[in-house]
């Protein structure tokens, strides 16, 4: 769910920002795994290739936040919060890490308006979204992890 608002997301700022609609997102999205030449020069199998990169990309950070959950709510219990701090983790490591390592020409970093507009909405509609599916998770688990070892306790008597 978090990977489609993500590129919704992604969609509707370049339609605001440019005017027209992102036909070649996708391409581009791919084009970090195999240049941009090759990739614009592509077909449908380019698409297919840059969705599996984005759902890839989302669903090994939503891997991430969900597995260091239990060690996150030690340090804040408050998902809106943890989902926020989340949002921006993966902001900043999408933006100085795997960009700068994919395929795509180097441009330098700039913060002004358009990054911070990036790492709000990648908060609201990434980060915050992810945080309350797994604290929903994993408040349903403790709680039939209780219900569980009550009925086993209440089995005993």
């Amino acid at each position: 769910m978090a990977g489609t608002l993500d590129i919704i997301a992604a969609h509707v700022d370049q339609t605001i920002r440019t005017g027209a609609f992102p036909v070649r997102m996708f391409y581009i999205i791919a084009a970090g795994a195999i240049g941009l030449k090759n990739a614009l020069n592509g077909g449908p199998g380019i698409i297919l290739l840059g969705i599996f990169i984005h759902y890839f990309i989302s669903f090994s950070f939503t891997l991430l936040f969900f597995l260091l959950y239990p060690t996150i709510t030690r340090l804040s219990t408050n998902k809106y919060l943890n989902g926020g701090l989340f949002g921006l983790i993966v902001w900043v490591t999408m933006n100085f890490i795997v960009l700068p390592l994919t395929a795509l020409p180097d441009k330098p970093f700039v913060f002004n308006v358009q990054a911070a507009v990036g790492f709000l909405v990648l908060m609201v509609v990434f980060g915050i979204p992810v945080s309350i599916m797994v604290h929903k998770y994993y408040k349903s688990g403790i709680n039939e992890a209780k219900r569980v070892t009550e009925t086993m306790k209440g089995s005993y008597k």
